[in-house]
């Protein structure tokens, strides 16, 4: 009886094991990580990292990443006639990656049509709702939790208003 009692207890927990570790694992990872993991944006993660901002976004935020997939940054590329590593070696990279961040967590129920919300760049987005956009940037898929703020896909890369 004793040994059926135990493999029971042992068998319920190798069950129960797995599904809390996969829990926590997706609410350990930052934003920074969440992107990484996504595959889908692996030109913001190296502007990112070239413009410094990898240990601002892993720290503890919240944060609020309007995030553009390659696809987006690809469609920039073009528009502003310059390759992958002229774009890294902009002047005002930190900059149009800071317009992609607000201070706080802003998830898509939390959305007003008309509203402004600040950057960390200083300049404000625009929020429309139908459909979702930030200025002209359409969200794609909205809410991808992180430990220290959430992912709001973008399809189009903002650039601040000049100063």
């Amino acid at each position: 009886m004793k040994n059926k009692l135990l493999l029971f207890i042992l068998t319920l927990s190798l069950l129960i094991v797995p599904f809390g570790g996969m829990v926590n694992a997706s609410e350990k990872k930052d934003v920074v990580d969440t992107a990484v993991e996504a595959g889908q944006f692996t030109i913001l993660v190296k502007a990112l990292e070239k413009a410094g901002l990898v240990d601002t976004l892993k720290g503890n935020g919240p944060f609020t990443v309007f995030a553009p997939t390659d696809e987006a940054f690809t469609a920039l590329l073009k528009q502003l006639n310059v390759t992958p590593e002229q774009l890294l070696e902009r002047p005002d990279l930190k900059n149009i990656l800071l317009y992609h961040v607000v201070p706080g967590k802003v998830l898509s129920t939390d959305l007003k049509d008309g509203m402004k919300v600040k950057t960390l760049e200083g300049s404000e987005v625009s929020i429309s709702t139908n459909p979702v956009m930030i200025n002209d940037a359409k969200v794609v898929k909205a809410d991808i939790p992180a430990s220290n703020g959430v992912i709001h896909v973008i399809d189009k890369v903002l650039l601040p208003p000049a100063k």
